[in-house]
């Protein structure tokens, strides 16, 4: 066994047969970061006093809310059973659904997987969900209880629904205390005898699939590579196979746990190269690396591409840093292969970008990681979904942007079933994508949650005990209906002990409609809507009655109105704010004062025919960040 002290010297030569490419899933919270830490401290890559908790977290936000939110590799020497080395490449993964297509890459280049579970909680909607992602991948399955140190740990109960789900005996989960320690040893062993070594060919042509990258402001761009074939070396030419672009090799090395440069990586190897490259699209996710001496004929699957759930425009708040949030989105993109963004035009915020998330939190992140990392300062705008539009004349319309919706306040008039008028006909029928909700929660909870999903426009597709008081729920739901307060509602209903996981699962025809809200009769594109007819006037009367609180009195009376089409659906005035000009009459004729006041009277009118109104950046960041319920 190893001494925790001192690291295990690894041998010259990496041979296939001694390395063992594994991760850990499970869902948010299960201590996946904490057991990563016990295993660099037991294996010696990082010593007591520069060890901290989390430690593979890098970034603040992670640390400050607890969660992964990046995937990291990490390089593991390991002395086992007869005092024969290995090469353990961990690679630690997120938890939440937002993230998932972090994990997915990440199974790409692993051969098995550590399935982590609170003893304490028990199996969560998305450690299933991960469990299938794995299952997929055609990786070996090590199930593992964590925290079984706690006094609410209930292994004996939890292994058997574990052993239940994967279909091995509950003698088989092994029980591990991260925060101790306990169990970590036999875990590593298990991990050297259950979790295959890579296959590939060592003599063939040189091929590596690209699984993150990050750019760095003095060095460009770090790929991080997963070596299938071949072997790659320093100062030889490397060619990216989808741009055909070739730079030479200025570094290549190992992560353990900070990046350790060697002379080469060779075949079923995880680490890192860096060409020098500025170009951040010359770098892609998915992308097969090879020599550009003697290139391999035919590139790696790579991975699927992404697919947003929910849209939101991210502006400037000072127009000037509009090529600056343009370079901020370019290096976010190459550490976060699910963003997707597109260049678009406001009437209120100016110039911006339409972009793509995988979910509210990813959204929020990655606002958060612009703000942060770019020193800029946004504005997004109220989260939608995407929406196909089908008009009578045949044409499509894929709308991410309430804008582009057919009809609205300023052209076309919806009737009640959601048609308007386009410039080439109306609305035939509109499509909105739903998904498949799965929902694990205390059976006791089971009345609470149907009526919340009712509610949301949901239809049941089944339920299923996982054992006497756990009951999994599935339901097919909008994802409109998802995004904006579902979870909140979900958790507050279940006392927080309810856990969701959702995947898309196709569209449906549905019965929508664009709510406008003007100013003054001219409609504010940043505050449109497409929402269900049904809840129409509820979110016209919430955001007229916000928008009334948050834009300051003006000299002349404000509508704001909510429409659809045509049709007014709810009305709040801002009062106009009147001036004192009998402040300079000390006295005198009461004609003075009448004539004084008839002038302010006529300023006014004419100030009401002629105003624009002054809405502050305040007032939208608020409305749009805090966007109001629909329900």
């Amino acid at each position: 066994m190893s001494d925790p002290a001192q690291p295990v010297p690894e041998p010259a030569h990496t041979d296939q047969a001694v390395i063992r490419n594994f991760c850990i899933i499970a869902h948010i919270d299960h201590g996946k970061s904490t057991l990563a830490d016990r295993m660099l401290q037991l294996t010696g890559v990082v010593g007591e006093r520069q060890m901290r908790a989390q430690y593979l977290d890098r970034m603040d936000i992670e640390r400050e809310r607890g969660i992964t939110i990046k995937s990291q590799a990490v390089r593991l020497p390991w002395r086992g059973a007869g005092d024969q080395h290995y090469v353990l490449n961990l690679i630690d993964t997120p938890g939440h659904v937002d993230f998932s297509y972090e994990v997915s890459r990440s199974l790409a280049a692993c051969e098995g997987a550590v399935l982590l579970v609170d003893a304490a909680q028990g199996i969560e909607a998305q450690t299933l969900a991960n469990l299938y992602l794995a299952l997929d991948a055609d990786l070996k399955i090590i199930p593992v209880l964590n925290k079984i140190d706690l006094p609410a740990a209930q292994p004996d109960r939890y292994a058997a629904e574990l052993a239940n789900i994967i279909g091995v005996d509950p003698g088989e989960v092994l029980r591990v205390s991260a925060k101790t320690g306990e169990g970590v040893r036999e875990l590593l062993d298990e991990i050297v005898t259950q979790v295959p070594p890579p296959s590939g060919d060592p003599d063939a042509p040189a091929r590596a699939l690209i699984f993150d990258s990050v750019y760095d402001t003095y060095r460009g761009v770090v790929t991080y590579v997963r070596v299938v074939d071949g072997h790659l070396t320093r100062r030889e030419r490397s060619l990216m196979m989808s741009t055909g672009a070739a730079h030479e090799t200025l570094e290549i090395g190992v992560i353990s746990p900070e990046p350790s440069p060697s002379g080469g990586l060779g075949a079923g190897e995880v680490g890192y190269l860096i060409t020098g490259v500025k170009d951040v699209r010359q770098a892609r996710v998915g992308d097969t690396v090879t020599s550009a001496a003697s290139p391999a004929k035919e590139a790696l699957a790579g991975y699927d591409n992404p697919r947003p759930m929910v849209f939101s425009g991210l502006y400037p708040v000072d127009g000037d840093e509009y090529p600056e949030l343009r370079d901020a989105l370019d290096k976010l993109r190459l550490n976060d292969a699910a963003l997707v963004y597109e260049p678009e035009t406001s009437t209120a915020l100016g110039f911006g970008f339409r972009c793509g998330f995988l979910g509210l939190l990813h959204m929020e992140i990655v606002r958060e990681r612009l703000e942060r990392e770019f020193g800029l300062s946004l504005i997004s705008t109220a989260p939608n979904v995407v929406y196909r539009v089908v008009l009578e004349s045949g044409r499509e319309l894929r709308v991410t942007n309430p804008s582009d919706f057919p009809g609205g306040a300023s052209g076309g008039t919806p009737d009640g079933a959601g048609k308007g008028k386009a410039a080439d006909g109306k609305v035939a029928v509109i499509y909105e994508p739903v998904v498949r909700a799965t929902i694990i929660s205390p059976s006791t909870y089971i009345g609470t949650i149907m009526e919340l999903c009712q509610g949301r426009r949901g239809a049941l597709i089944g339920m299923d005990y996982l054992s006497a008081d756990r009951v999994e729920i599935r339901y097919t739901m909008p994802l409109a209906e998802i995004i904006f307060d579902f979870f909140d509602q979900l958790k507050s209903r279940t006392r927080g002990y309810a856990s969701l996981d959702y995947e898309p699962d196709g569209e449906q025809q549905a019965n929508l409609v664009k709510v406008d809200i003007l100013l003054q009769g001219q409609p504010v594109d940043a505050f449109s809507q497409i929402v269900h007819a049904d809840n129409a006037r509820e979110y016209g009367l919430a955001m007229t009655a916000r928008l009334k609180e948050l834009i300051p009195r003006q000299q002349f009376e404000v509508p704001i109105q909510a429409a659809v089409g045509s049709r007014v659906i709810a009305r709040e005035n801002i009062r106009a704010l009147r001036k004192d000009v009998l402040a300079k009459c000390y006295g005198g004729d009461i004609t003075r004062k009448r004539k004084l006041l008839e002038r302010q009277k006529e300023g006014k009118k004419r100030m009401k025919t002629i105003g624009r109104v002054e809405v502050p950046q305040e007032a939208f960041v608020a409305a749009l960040s805090t966007q109001p319920a629909t329900r």
